[in-house]
């Protein structure tokens, strides 16, 4: 018998069989995996709660990466409890971010025909460890501008189902770094972006004038081999979890606090699978602790935000976050085969940037083919024409979108209007109207994917 926990995890499509799978608010003793406290899940049909409430890994949507479950009303022994908790102290790593500050420090003293980096361990060695790795493939004569990016050093992880670590190809990453310094940020909260933070610790070290500083929170704990305490805390965005405690806690809470010119700015990629409920507690944890920092504390603002998603996630986005708009700047990645910018891909890019900053300051590169509509006042792409009946610029996709007079909105170029359905779709789509409403609430006129129901239980 499969459990409930299977067909969930930190990705979005967790519905299988009948009924939905909705987050619920977790309770301050959530039990806790490998990756920090769970969450707590409930099925719903018809808009109401069906079965037992359950716990399962806020990571892992694959129950083969994390088997972590637990109903809510269960009664674990405490035989149990100590089990799990040295299963967790198992699958923890086998250093400690100071421990591996100390490595790193007695590697970088190392000529360079003593530097070798297991591809098998993703571990830098120190000469007394090669031994152990004799077995392994190395990397030789590691430079210090390797050090320096250590994205490009380690394998990216990429299991769609639990990490999805794409990384930013150098147009976008460029792009990003130039557009929070033309928009006068000084620092920068990295949440998930490895090569975004790299490039702002390499910048920084080598100009003088550029005072730019990041902080990288992210999952994957093989980055503490290079970078200290200060610039890097492991961290869960699917829980608001950090893996390293308070310590961790005081570290991000202190690079939150907002001196005069001094202004924070967090980007954040998260895997695309990911729960967007999820995540949006998280990023709303985190921009209360910058209102609670000491000269962050207006509760009329919000910290400032780049979002960077797919935009077919935008009515999601803008559920939670209500102040952000979507820009229309394609980022593109260099692990993936097909999120890339412009002909290179095997089509364009559909991750945009989410922000709660004033479209009209988000200059786009207009080498791109990116300009100003000075009605909508704000950078459209090249495709991207303003439809005098809907007033805006419609496109979400780059290409140029039409307007449907029976549908009273533009839509794709590709797309036709159907009499059956009453909406436009494919020309050679299945018609899906039927008498039966939408499984969840029951209502007409939307499918139970996009159910307003299941973000509202």
């Amino acid at each position: 018998r499969r459990c409930p926990g299977e067909l969930l995890g930190g990705g979005g499509n967790m519905a299988a069989g009948p009924g939905e799978l909705a987050l619920l608010r977790a309770s301050p003793g959530a039990p806790c995996c490998p990756h920090g406290p769970a969450l707590l899940f409930v099925r719903t049909s018809q808009g109401k709660e069906e079965g037992r409430r359950f716990y399962a890994c806020s990571a892992c949507r694959d129950r083969k990466d994390c088997n972590f479950f637990q109903w809510e009303d269960e009664k674990v022994s405490q035989t149990r409890l100590a089990a799990r908790e040295e299963y967790n102290r198992s699958h923890q790593a086998p250093c400690t971010h100071r421990q591996n500050v100390e490595r790193y420090k007695n590697f970088v003293l190392l000529p360079l025909s003593k530097r070798r980096f297991c591809q098998e361990c993703q571990q830098l060695l120190l000469p007394a460890e090669w031994e152990e790795h004799s077995s392994h493939q190395f990397l030789y004569d590691i430079s210090t501008a390797q050090l320096r990016s250590p994205s490009q050093l380690l394998y990216p992880l990429e299991n769609k189902k639990t990490n999805a670590q794409y990384l930013f190809a150098d147009r976008s990453c460029q792009f990003l770094l130039d557009l929070i310094i033309s928009l006068g940020f000084r620092r920068v909260l990295s949440v998930g972006t490895p090569r975004l933070h790299e490039l702002i610790q390499s910048k920084a070290s080598q100009e003088e004038n550029l005072r730019l500083r990041s902080l990288l929170l992210d999952i994957d704990f093989r980055y503490s081999q290079f970078y200290t305490e200060d610039e890097f805390c492991h961290y869960n965005m699917f829980n608001h979890y950090f893996f390293g405690g308070e310590a961790a806690h005081e570290t991000c809470r202190k690079f939150l606090r907002q001196d005069k010119d001094e202004s924070v700015i967090m980007v954040t990629d998260p895997p695309f699978g990911g729960l967007v409920e999820a995540l949006a507690s998280s990023f709303k944890k985190l921009m209360a602790m910058w209102k609670d920092t000491e000269k962050g504390g207006n509760k009329n603002q919000e910290m400032p935000m780049f979002w960077i998603f797919p935009y077919f996630f935008e009515s999601r986005i803008l559920e939670f976050f209500p102040s952000f708009s979507m820009m229309d700047y394609q980022v593109d990645y260099d692990n993936h085969a097909l999120y890339k910018h412009g002909k290179t891909g095997r089509r364009q890019s559909p991750v945009r940037i989410f922000t709660n900053l004033p479209p009209s300051v988000i200059v786009l590169p207009a080498e791109e083919g990116y300009r100003f509509c000075a009605i909508c006042q704000r950078y459209v792409s090249a495709g991207n024409h303003h439809c005098e009946i809907c007033n805006s610029c419609t496109s979400k996709d780059g290409r140029r979108w039409k307007h449907c007079a029976l549908c009273k909105k533009c839509v794709k170029p590709s797309w036709f209007h159907c009499n059956k359905c009453n909406c436009c779709a494919l020309k050679n789509h299945t018609c899906e109207k039927t008498d039966v409403g939408c499984f969840v609430c029951g209502k007409t006129g939307h499918k139970r994917s996009t159910c307003p129901s299941l973000s509202h239980t």
